[in-house]
């Protein structure tokens, strides 16, 4: 496929598919191209800025493309929040997929109170709260401490 920018006589830009250069001209000439917004098949190729990708060693990084497209203020807010989580879990023991029976553990008294933090099924959390056992969900994600590189 190819992409055209088409302009009709008057003026209205707009862009066409096609198949080929070739295929472009047949339904030029045939008049089956139509301006979508005035109808007229006086429809002729538009002047067309070059498609030119830049070169690998200018392109920005993941985290510059990121910071370029969210408001500063969002950047910074969520800077502060993966920062906090980051200080609490540094005191708190991860647990893995033992989060909801550890939490009912401590919760029933069976087991001393600490700070833990681990993985729990939606249905395993929802029934934590139905129990009353305080949960709080981490805004970002947290890899077991044996998958960490």
């Amino acid at each position: 496929m190819i992409v055209f920018d088409l302009a009709c006589t008057l003026g209205h830009r707009f862009e066409g598919w096609f198949a080929s250069s070739s295929a472009f001209a047949d339904q030029q000439d045939r008049g089956l191209i139509l301006c979508p917004h005035c109808g007229s098949n006086d429809v002729m190729k538009a002047p067309m800025a070059p498609s030119v990708p830049a070169k690998s060693n200018t392109r920005p990084t993941a985290q510059q493309a990121m910071t370029g497209t969210i408001p500063p203020e969002l950047v910074k807010a969520m800077k502060a929040l993966a920062d906090a989580q980051s200080k609490a879990l540094k005191h708190s023991t991860w647990v893995g997929e033992r989060f909801a029976h550890e939490s009912r553990a401590m919760h029933y008294g069976e087991r001393d109170q600490a700070t833990i933090h681990g993985q729990a099924t939606r249905e395993e959390a929802v029934a934590l709260a139905d129990e009353g056992i305080a949960v709080v969900p981490l805004p970002f994600p947290v890899a077991p401490p044996d998958e960490i590189n």
